[in-house]
């Protein structure tokens, strides 16, 4: 009896292990160290002032990690317009770039001005659809 406890333990054992590698699969494991900046996720039930319509924003601005408290709970460095405790767990975040300012003030703006002067872009001097004669034209030239 004890033999077949033994064997039926080990398979169900098999299993979980075979099932935790199918479900973990397509996962990515988010590694955050202090000093780290991520996107905080507003949820409603935590945020009720920030997130009053569902056109609201759902995330808020990049955040810096103060405390690793384990693999899943961080600490927070939040303002305290906030009023909610600052330690978060790691499904509330989105990583942000891993640029920082040289001056360690903030993060880095990475959007870049489309308005900016230089640069390759091109205008295209056409009338109407581009049709097979006016492409023929545009890569001559």
């Amino acid at each position: 009896m004890k033999k077949l406890h033994e064997k039926i333990r080990n398979q169900i054992e098999n299993q979980i292990k075979v099932h935790a590698t199918k479900g973990n699969r397509g996962r990515k494991e988010l590694v955050l160290n202090e000093g780290y900046w991520v996107w905080l996720h507003l949820r409603n039930d935590r945020f009720p002032t920030k997130r009053k319509s569902k056109l609201s924003p759902k995330g808020d601005d990049p955040f810096q990690v103060l405390e690793r408290i384990n693999n899943n709970a961080f600490r927070l460095k939040l303002p305290e317009e906030y009023r909610v405790s600052n330690t978060f767990n790691i499904t509330d975040f989105v990583p942000f770039a891993d640029v920082v300012d040289s001056d360690d003030a903030g993060p880095a703006d990475l959007r870049k001005n489309p308005l900016q002067e230089g640069g390759d872009d091109v205008t295209l001097p056409r009338r109407g659809p581009i049709t097979r004669a006016m492409a023929r034209r545009l890569q001559e030239d």
